[in-house]
């Protein structure tokens, strides 16, 4: 859902699905430490209802229980990350971006900057992204959030046609040949999207085939690699 490459329509090199694990002690307490006594039970119901729309796709559905779970529980960082997840999965990035905002505001977290800067991606601002990302990769976050990190601050350079740049940035993220995770197909669909767009066809089509070679299925490299042939 993250708009991993320039923007393009869903299911066309987006970022992987963001997801959260179910509500865990932690989160429930985190809610009923935010929520009125009388609203505690029904924000952890709605945002675990959100969750597990979000994590089956139904974004649109998500937002409505979010939504519930946030008039419950406004000050819960978690209610507010789920919030934007599923907004951004609409596309609808202005609003997701508020809500991320929230989230990192109350939270002290920055492992959802690669979210806000693929927000302001879809917004047409994506000078505004790349520091977003940066700062995220010199945190303490998982890898694939990392490797996300990476996916958007590269394509908003390219974004801005400036592809060196942007390949250069790809090069942060150290992958192999022979080891391949849902985030290194991405990594190297990125690449080899922005070495299409900047013309460099035959290494283009040596990436796409590199993702087949791992998961003939993935993305549409199949297609971009026959485009490219």
């Amino acid at each position: 859902m993250p708009k991993a490459l320039r923007p393009r329509p869903a299911g066309k090199g987006r970022a992987a699905p963001p997801r959260r694990p179910s509500l865990s002690r932690d989160l429930t307490d985190e809610i009923r430490r935010t929520a009125r006594p009388t609203d505690q039970e029904r924000a952890v119901a709605r945002l675990g209802r959100a969750i597990e729309l979000l994590e089956r796709g139904d974004a649109g559905a998500a937002v409505a229980e979010a939504t519930k779970a946030k008039d419950a529980a406004p000050r819960s960082a978690a209610v507010r990350e789920v919030l934007g997840l599923a907004l951004y999965g609409q596309h609808r990035f202005r609003e997701a971006l508020t809500e991320m905002k929230a989230y990192r505001r109350m939270s002290g977290r920055v492992d959802q900057n690669h979210v806000m800067a693929d927000c302001l991606r879809g917004l047409g601002r994506p000078a505004e992204a790349v520091p977003l990302a940066e700062e995220e990769l010199k945190a303490q976050v998982p890898k694939e959030a990392k490797a996300e990190a990476v996916v958007v601050a590269a394509s908003a350079l390219a974004d801005q046609d400036r592809f060196s740049e942007a390949l250069a940035f790809l090069g942060r993220a150290r992958t192999r040949d022979d080891v391949s995770e849902p985030y290194t197909l991405r990594l190297w669909y990125v690449k080899g999207d922005i070495l299409a767009r900047a013309g460099r066809r035959h290494e283009a089509a040596a990436e796409f085939r590199r993702i087949m070679r791992h998961d003939a299925g993935a993305f549409d490299a199949a297609e971009r690699l026959a485009e490219l042939s």
